[in-house]
């Protein structure tokens, strides 16, 4: 685990302090890390495992993949499976 020391707004506190209450989190540590791993899972793009890509890749060379010309076509396709 790692320490530090943060400077911080008011108004930045006051954020911590309410997601801190809401979550019924012990500490603001557990109120960052809340912050974070929202934020990485809003904003931060994902990366896929080397055996996932080359899955991916395996299946488009043995032409399974399938394109659709809208949304609604593939919808439409799903729909009356």
């Amino acid at each position: 685990m790692v320490q530090a020391v943060i400077h911080i707004k008011d108004h930045a506190n006051r954020i911590l302090n309410i997601v801190k209450a809401k979550y019924g989190f012990k500490d603001k540590s557990q109120a960052i890390e809340h912050v974070i791993t929202q934020y990485e899972a809003a904003f931060l793009e994902t990366e896929f495992r080397p055996e996932y890509v080359e899955k991916i890749i395996n299946i488009e060379k043995r032409g399974k993949l399938k394109r659709y010309s809208s949304l609604k076509s593939l919808k439409d396709e799903i729909e009356h499976a």
